[in-house]
């Protein structure tokens, strides 16, 4: 009996927890998170396929369930009671491990991304994060990176030439964008003074979300969020008209299916991320009321509204660019990430660390009108610098083309004298 005492211990609703409490609260939330979080992922497939079909005048899933709306259990039942194959001279163990090292990372990631505002409980307040970390931001970095190696060595243990290419264009993607991405996030750090993502959503409540602020960060961030992911524009691993099915080519039945489960995944996992360094996480716009103590049930339930309303649009962006663009051609993919993305981010990060550096040899304080004014003079002067002077659609453009105007021209003259040449020979 006295082992259970721990938990009859009531605590203060607005401080921690005792121990025994905190470990229930921990259980729980991890059952609640990842019970929604996966089934976030199922309907996120039902997602696209309504948009797909609204974006391309047809009807969707409609048959089984209102609205469609049971076509993913249907659709899980059936490839559960698919036959399973197993091709000859692949690496058995890598073969079968693969699918779930691609499904995994992206379910650690979330663990440590904040949700909403702290909730007041009888036993004490509960943090809105399975694991808060000191070093959340790290730790995403750290574990979204691993997803890759499940992808190369789908490639590579199938003993298939598509599948091998498919692999090998992940690893190099992953590469050539992870680095920017990374890179990206330094000026947010830079702002926050912290990697510990609760501080990086109080620093925005402060001083403004970063999208504002550092508009260009969130630019590399996001396209390289787009390439981690593997979503057209940026899906060379797959590429059905080149590779066949790129690196899931030999897959069937559940193993096959986690692959696009751990691609939803990422992109829910991407999304979080994007929402929570540069748009304020669960912050509420245009109000500090949600931001300060007393923490209240109300303030719990709004923040997380509001949380899940961000996410919910950046999910959306990602389908909604999936059949609104057309995929990158090889050369194009690499030519953004080393010769646009990476020294774009070092400059940026260059050119923040240089006001910051300046406005705090100054004396001017971060949380001040004068500090919010000249992050976003020196933003708009960036934005227009990037999206104007220096592209003008020739750079990021998908339809870039290394060739100048004189080298098309050339070509457009040559393809016309081959034609009348023929012309004239029939």
């Amino acid at each position: 009996m006295h082992a259970f005492n721990f938990l009859l211990q009531v605590a203060d609703p607005q401080g921690p927890p005792t121990m025994g409490w905190f470990v229930i609260f921990a259980a729980l939330k991890v059952v609640v998170v990842f019970t929604i979080y996966i089934t976030c992922v199922a309907y996120t497939t039902w997602l696209e396929r309504k948009l797909a079909a609204f974006i391309q005048d047809r009807y969707g899933p409609n048959r089984v369930g209102w609205w469609g709306l049971l076509q993913v259990i249907a659709d899980g039942v059936k490839n559960f009671m698919k036959e399973e194959t197993m091709p000859g001279n692949v690496n058995r163990a890598m073969f079968l491990l693969a699918p779930a090292l691609a499904f995994i990372p992206a379910f650690v990631t979330i663990a440590v991304v904040p949700f909403a505002s702290p909730l007041p409980t009888p036993f004490g307040l509960v943090d809105m994060v399975i694991a808060d970390l000191p070093v959340g931001y790290l730790f995403t970095l750290a574990i979204s990176s691993l997803g890759v190696y499940g992808i190369t060595l789908a490639g590579w243990s199938s003993n298939n030439k598509y599948a091998l290419l498919g692999g090998l264009r992940a690893s190099a993607q992953m590469i050539s964008y992870e680095i920017a991405m990374g890179m990206s996030t330094i000026v947010v750090l830079l702002l926050a003074g912290n990697v510990h993502l609760t501080t990086i959503i109080e620093q925005q409540a402060s001083q403004g979300w970063n999208v504002l602020l550092l508009t260009i960060a969130f630019f590399i961030f996001a396209i390289a969020g787009l390439a981690e992911t593997n979503r057209v524009p940026f899906d060379l691993p797959e590429s059905e008209s080149e590779l066949v099915g790129g690196y899931h080519t030999e897959y069937s039945s559940m193993k096959y299916s986690m692959f696009p489960i751990a691609e939803y995944a990422n992109i829910i996992t991407s999304s979080t991320l994007m929402v929570t360094l540069f748009f304020g996480g669960w912050d509420i716009p245009f109000t500090s009321w949600d931001n300060v103590p007393p923490w209240t049930v109300l303030k719990t339930a709004l923040t997380m509204g509001m949380y899940v309303t961000k996410v919910f649009l950046f999910v959306f962006s990602f389908i909604w660019l999936r059949w609104t663009v057309p995929r990158f051609r090889y050369d194009q993919l690499m030519a953004l990430g080393w010769k646009v993305l990476l020294p774009l981010a070092l400059v940026y990060i260059t050119a923040v660390a240089s006001v910051l550096l300046g406005l705090d040899y100054a004396g001017v304080v971060r949380t001040s009108i004068a500090f919010k004014g000249a992050m976003m003079g020196m933003n708009v002067v960036f934005v227009v610098l990037v999206f104007w002077v220096l592209d003008r659609g020739r750079i990021v453009s998908p339809a870039y083309s290394r060739l100048e105007r004189v080298g098309i021209d050339r070509l457009q003259k040559v393809a016309t004298r081959g034609h009348l040449a023929d012309r004239k020979g029939v």
